[in-house]
């Protein structure tokens, strides 16, 4: 199922370009364009559903497989020392796009990560970083 009005929706569908890093058949994984820090990656289920208490158990279990795919990928290819694993659920909490997804941020030693989105939007340096994770 998904949702003809719903920007993930669309990037999955492939209407509106996306630095696509992982896929299967559930799920979907892509760059984030205002990202917190360098390789900031948005994990997305291929169905549309709003809240992560929606998902079904064999759902939770396939799409958080795909989440430890795709944070594995970024510590051996950034590489990155760790990662913060964030997710929202309701604009009262922060959630932008009402479709369930999950942000990995790679993170480095001694180095603070920047809570303010778009720190890295140079459109050049999101396709180095997208050559770096899919090569």
């Amino acid at each position: 199922m998904t949702d003809p009005t719903c920007l993930f929706c669309k990037i999955i569908a492939g209407q509106i370009p996306a630095f696509k890093v992982y896929e299967d058949e559930h799920t979907f994984a892509f760059l984030d364009i205002a990202p917190f820090e360098k390789g900031h990656v948005l994990v997305v289920p291929k169905y549309h559903t709003a809240y992560l208490t929606d998902l079904s158990h064999p759902q939770l279990v396939t799409f958080m497989t795909a989440v430890q795919n795709v944070a594995s990928l970024l510590l051996s290819k950034m590489p990155c020392d760790g990662f913060n694993l964030v997710q929202n659920n309701g604009a009262c909490a922060t959630q932008v796009v009402p479709h369930v997804h999950f942000h990995i941020i790679p993170r480095w030693n001694g180095r603070a990560v920047n809570w303010i989105p778009g720190a890295y939007e140079d459109p050049s340096e999101l396709s180095a970083i997208h050559r770096r994770l899919t090569t």
